[in-house]
């Protein structure tokens, strides 16, 4: 029986035989009796199982069981209401299944983020790892549940890709050539006409364009997949391989989209609120001291949308002091994002960017310096999401390629999305990662991905 079962349907098992199975994450071995915390994994908390001599069979043997040892454990469920824990399992017979050696390296005491993620394998089994990955599943089914429910298809974008959408060129290339022996071209360039797709290719830094194409068909479509940036970045909000979440839908201006990110912030939270509670509470009380009143916070207040324009000039007229000058055509420090918030007590929408801040494929507006694009600012965090209204219009996005020196032969199918059938349109992204580590309050993002990849770590 799971753990998780018994956790939810003690009072009615109560005097009945059972039998779970798990692995050890304490032993505390008295004369003649003894107590095991069993942990399945299938509930935050596990269960305290007692043996004592003359009831469990092998009570010598089970007394020599080591932490880490995987067990299966046959005995009777009883109440113990004046106890810590409601309910307790008196063990009838504990087999051994796996035995732990004493160089077991996770034991029941409090280990540093940089030794555990040194043992990624074995960090699942920690009160901390364990809450994070239930949260995470959570968060997971919740991206899907909020898109399916609103009619939005999931596309499953391409991992390579022959076309680099952000133009940031910090890419992983990908090739089959001999890397002893790579052919040259006359001019003495790499020849990818030899090379397994007969151009050179990446892995995908985004799957927003493939969302697009969805959107013009299906309407509304979003991607969930694993994005990737060869930036040699060391920051705790930075890794080489995450998870992207990125709606796209057709018919929509800019205010729908903002519309729509709020919504589904709203949603992300809720659900692991209501979904993960005693994970959540254990992150309120050991990782970030007020979270779950950040997260309330957010959910009762309807988000803030201010021009980039309007935001520069709260920032002028602070009376801070800041370390980064904010300057009307400039991007924004996390120091001015974080006035921000505090400044409006809550989310903001930061909208119109100017045009050189930003991707070539957001709208144009009809200043001519500006785009339609919003960056969602929440507390606690900064920059969350970057969205925009995409531009629809054929000759402006040429134009707009043109001025950032993208090729028109690698985006054809891209423009002729604008050429057979426009639409306005908009969409988002979402950094997964990001959003799990805002909701838990672990402030490195290589602790909230299972395995992490970052420069010069690669490791299981």
């Amino acid at each position: 029986m799971d753990i998780i079962t018994l956790h939810e349907q003690y009072k009615v098992l109560d005097g009945k035989s059972l039998t779970i199975e798990g692995w050890v994450r304490n032993h505390r071995a008295q004369k003649t009796f003894g107590f095991l915390d069993v942990s399945d994994g299938t509930h935050f908390r596990g269960v305290q199982v007692v043996y004592d001599e003359g009831r469990a069979e092998n009570d010598k043997e089970t007394q020599k069981i080591r932490i880490g040892s995987s067990v299966r454990i046959h005995g009777t469920l009883t109440l113990t209401p004046t106890m810590k824990q409601p309910y307790e399992i008196k063990a009838d017979r504990i087999e051994l299944v796996g035995d732990s050696p004493e160089d077991y390296p996770i034991q029941p005491k409090r280990h540093s983020r940089e030794f555990l993620r040194e043992h990624a394998h074995l960090r699942t089994r920690t009160n901390l790892f364990t809450a994070l990955n239930r949260v995470r599943n959570v968060l997971t089914r919740a991206v899907h549940d909020f898109f399916q429910s609103r009619n939005f298809i999931h596309v499953a974008s391409p991992i390579i890709t022959g076309i680099d959408a952000e133009g940031a060129g910090e890419l992983f290339k990908v090739t089959t050539l001999d890397l002893t022996n790579v052919p040259t071209t006359k001019e003495g360039n790499v020849d990818f006409t030899r090379d397994f797709f007969g151009k050179a290719t990446n892995l995908t830094v985004t799957g927003q364009l493939e969302a697009e194409i969805f959107a013009q068909a299906y309407k509304k479509a979003y991607t969930f997949g694993p994005t990737f940036r060869a930036e040699k970045s060391n920051t705790t909000t930075h890794a080489s391989e995450f998870w992207m979440i990125e709606p796209e839908f057709a018919f929509a201006d800019l205010s729908d989209n903002m519309a729509l990110a709020e919504a589904m912030v709203k949603h992300l939270i809720s659900a692991v609120r209501e979904g993960a509670p005693e994970e959540m509470a254990f992150f309120d009380r050991f990782v970030e001291k007020g979270l779950l009143k950040k997260l309330d916070s957010v959910l009762d207040k309807t988000f803030h949308r201010i021009s980039h324009r309007e935001a520069i000039e709260v920032l002028m007229q602070a009376d801070t002091v800041f370390e980064n000058k904010p300057t009307h055509g400039g991007d924004l420090a996390t120091e001015h994002e974080k006035y921000l918030v505090n400044h409006f007590g809550g989310p903001v929408f930061v909208t119109d960017w100017p045009k050189d801040a930003k991707a070539f494929y957001m709208r144009l507006n009809d200043d001519g310096e500006t785009v339609a694009a919003m960056d969602l600012l929440v507390p606690g965090a900064g920059e969350i999401i970057g969205g925009s209204q995409r531009e629809e219009r054929l000759d402006v996005l040429r134009e707009r390629m043109a001025e950032m020196g993208i090729e028109e032969a690698s985006m054809w199918w891209y423009l002729d999305l604008r050429k057979y059938g426009t639409t306005p349109h908009a969409g988002f992204g979402l950094g997964f990662d990001r959003m799990l580590m805002y909701v838990t309050g672990v402030a490195n993002i290589r602790d909230v991905i299972p395995f992490p990849r970052t420069p010069r770590h690669c490791d299981f």
